[in-house]
């Protein structure tokens, strides 16, 4: 078997604040590998995001400290490289696309300049070179008429054609492993479904390894092939994505797919809720947490659960999961599914 193109081993990356140390990543671990597509799922605050982050460096020190841990990219610990390295990599190898992109791109420079740098910077194009190309690469992501738009400004562009143009300076430099965090929030659903179809084309076209960052579930269906699920700075599961949907081995990954809206439901009299709700909060992050961070919200949580905290295990081939009542959680959906 071929090594991970990406591996993030035991990941533990601190905020230290004047209101005291926040643990926003707590040991993750996980890898993808090359051509493949890797859901990263949770609600807000969970530590998705940071940790994807993390692996561009991006987070700011201080406040930020990479307590312990590695992240191996084609098996250099990225952690261990200085600015200049990284700046190598970023755009060249590895490549992010941001959640918003009228916050991410320049608004005082044209759509084809920003498209431009990339190319300039990592392949010694020189600018009328690099024009070109972010003319090609506009065409290829689809927006109309590519040799006008390159000249134009971030406020002069659609939401969906802004997300279009952080894709097309994502793919510039055919980079091995693309990072989308939340790529299509705010989209509405017909520009959604573009976006993810636009993803899905140009991975199969330049072979690029995807890490997602979403807490759509049905992007998952539709886009992973592997799913690891986070909670509280955690990862709390791990599978294919089949297997997943169909035998769920955490409360939490229960309660994500229990919110999940389905034809028919609705809210009018008497009628079944459209959506189940996870009762409580997300813990502190900012306090330690002694056993396991979901079982304040956990319907099976024994005393164990709050006191020792559970470690990720193999409970089938390629399905990890961090829960003591695992079977009980995967008996019960399965009686609810039959």
């Amino acid at each position: 078997m071929t090594a991970p193109l990406l591996e993030i081993d035991d990941l533990r990356l601190h905020f230290y604040t004047r209101d005291g140390v926040v643990r926003a990543v707590d040991g993750v671990t996980y890898h993808v590998k090359a051509g493949e597509t890797l859901a990263v799922v949770g609600e807000s605050g969970c530590g998705k995001s940071v940790t994807a982050q993390s692996v561009l460096r991006l987070v700011p020190s201080p406040p930020g400290r990479y307590v312990s841990g590695q992240i191996r990219f084609q098996g250099r610990n990225l952690l261990d490289l200085d600015m200049a390295e990284m700046r190598k990599l970023r755009g060249a190898e590895i490549s992010m696309i941001f959640q918003e992109p009228m916050t991410s791109l320049n608004p005082v420079l044209t759509v084809g300049r920003q498209i431009g740098e990339t190319l300039v910077l990592h392949q010694g194009m020189d600018q009328k070179a690099a024009e070109a190309r972010a003319v090609e690469m506009l065409k290829l992501v689809g927006i109309p008429e590519p040799e006008r738009r390159v000249r134009e400004y971030p406020h002069q562009l659609s939401g969906g054609m802004r997300q279009r143009v952080m894709i097309a300076m994502a793919l510039a430099c055919n980079p091995k492993l693309l990072i989308a965090d939340e790529p299509t929030t705010a989209l509405d659903v017909t520009i959604q479904a573009q976006i993810l179809d636009l993803m899905r084309e140009l991975k199969s076209r330049v072979g690029a390894a995807i890490i997602l960052i979403t807490h759509d579930l049905g992007v998952v269906a539709e886009m992973a092939e592997r799913v690891v699920v986070m909670y509280a700075g955690r990862k709390v599961e791990e599978a294919s994505v089949d297997d997943l949907f169909a035998r769920p081995r955490h409360p939490y990954t229960l309660g994500l797919m229990g919110s999940i809206p389905h034809l028919g439901s609705s809210l009018v009299h008497n009628a079944p809720p459209r959506l189940a709700e996870i009762q409580g909060v997300v813990p502190s992050l900012r306090e330690e947490i002694p056993g396991c961070a979901f079982a304040p919200r956990c319907g099976f949580a024994t005393e164990r659960c709050g006191r020792e905290r559970p470690e990720i295990e193999e409970l089938a081939p390629g399905h990890f999961a961090a829960c003591f009542e695992a079977e009980r959680v995967a008996a019960q959906f399965a009686e609810a599914a039959s």
